[in-house]
């Protein structure tokens, strides 16, 4: 059991409360109170951001010395969006936002992943008719192979798991998101996630 705490309580953080409270997880979700994301962050091993991706940065490193030592997971994706909502371009050029959160919080294990997905699919990869991929970033083993845990507790098998290696190879998982508006108007809001397949 891991203490974990998750602050945004959208789509994207209740799904994976419940999918990870589920799971034997002891989890908080922290809500929009002053000081909820604080507390949060101060009483858990792991932190899930899942906060909107455009206002991650300035929400995380205000909350600098409640993360120090912890990981943080973030499955966040900062965009421009367009008109009907869907992203139209990266807010970050160059550093993606987990290379920037990691810059700014060197004290806490940085790891990105699930941000190459419909947020359905991120609690329940099997229901895709076949098997996606799943990528982590980071700098820090220990912290990745706890994430790779809480990922096959999700219901990803280990060998949809593929560690990229660094953070800086968050920029290319971030990068993926400009996909989504195009596939969305191909195929319709449906279920999808990348599949890398050899």
């Amino acid at each position: 059991m891991t203490k974990i705490s998750i602050l945004g309580n959208g789509r994207v953080g209740s799904g994976l409360a419940t999918a990870l409270n589920r799971a034997g997880h002891d989890v908080t979700v922290a809500d929009r109170s002053p000081g909820a994301a604080a507390d949060a962050a101060r009483s858990a091993r792991v932190v899930i951001n899942a906060t909107p991706g455009d206002g991650s940065l300035e929400r995380l490193v205000a909350l600098r010395e409640e993360l120090r030592g912890k990981i943080l997971v973030d499955v966040s994706n900062a965009t421009v969006d367009g008109p009907d909502g869907l992203p139209v371009d990266l807010l970050h050029h160059g550093p993606s936002l987990a290379e920037q959160l990691q810059h700014a919080l060197p004290d806490t294990h940085v790891v990105k992943t699930l941000n190459t997905m419909l947020y359905s699919v991120m609690t329940a990869p099997a229901t895709l008719s076949q098997p996606a991929t799943v990528f982590l970033s980071g700098e820090d083993r220990a912290a990745k192979e706890i994430v790779r845990g809480l990922l096959v507790d999700l219901g990803w098998r280990e060998e949809w798991i593929t560690d990229l290696g660094g953070v800086e190879t968050a920029r290319a998982t971030e990068a993926a998101v400009l996909f989504v508006p195009h596939v969305i108007r191909a195929r319709g809001f449906a279920p999808f996630a990348i599949s890398v397949v050899s």
